[in-house]
């Protein structure tokens, strides 16, 4: 019974650059390191993950899109409902062994792009996408880089406060959670209308 719920209780520590996404399972030791690729079929309603890391590539076609979304020249989050998509295929990968695939605890660790600090937006967004793509807890991370050996969940979330910890454990303000309202709907409201 403890393999069926083990992504429910997983610390997952993701480590992104434009052109590498390193997913470690710190209870595990499992590891997703590939290119942060994400391969879309466009539907009519939504879209649908084909593939992800180097699979991607090799899986374009006339009605399949292929995205990476931390390729931009000024961010490292360029394409967020892609990005959703490809962090959700990495939980499910690194989960399968488990009923449930996303993460208790995420810390999320952008390795570059981030000279001078990321600023509180670019947190928040790395906090949404965490959330959205199904985690519980997302803590954005900027400090000296981690191994499975040395993160300590606790450093951690001391390091990233106050901002970081977002999950549904904390309390929050109701103004939080109307912005947090208002950024999904208006990326609700992207997705629909680049559909058209």
């Amino acid at each position: 019974m403890r393999n069926l719920i083990k992504g429910s209780d997983a610390t997952l520590y993701l480590q992104l650059w434009e052109k590498r996404i390193r997913v470690t399972d710190i209870d595990s030791g499992r590891i997703f390191d590939e290119v942060p690729l994400v391969a879309v079929r466009k539907g009519k309603r939504r879209s649908k993950r084909v593939a992800i890391g180097s699979r991607a590539s090799s899986a374009s076609s006339s009605d399949v899109e292929v995205i990476n979304p931390f390729s931009h020249p000024r961010s490292l989050l360029a394409h967020f409902k892609a990005a959703e998509l490809l962090l959700e295929g990495i939980f499910e990968k690194l989960g399968a062994e488990g009923l449930f695939s996303a993460p208790s605890n995420l810390v999320l660790q952008p390795m570059e792009k981030n000279q001078g600090g990321l600023t509180e937006v670019e947190i928040s967004a790395f906090q949404a996408l965490g959330l959205s793509a199904g985690a519980r807890r997302v803590y954005v991370y900027q400090g000296p880089e981690l191994t499975r050996h040395t993160l300590d969940l606790a450093n951690v979330r001391d390091a990233s406060a106050p901002v970081a910890a977002t999950g549904i454990d904390e309390p929050r303000g109701w103004t939080q959670w109307i912005w947090i309202a208002i950024w999904f709907i208006l990326i609700a409201a992207m997705t629909i209308f680049q559909q058209f």
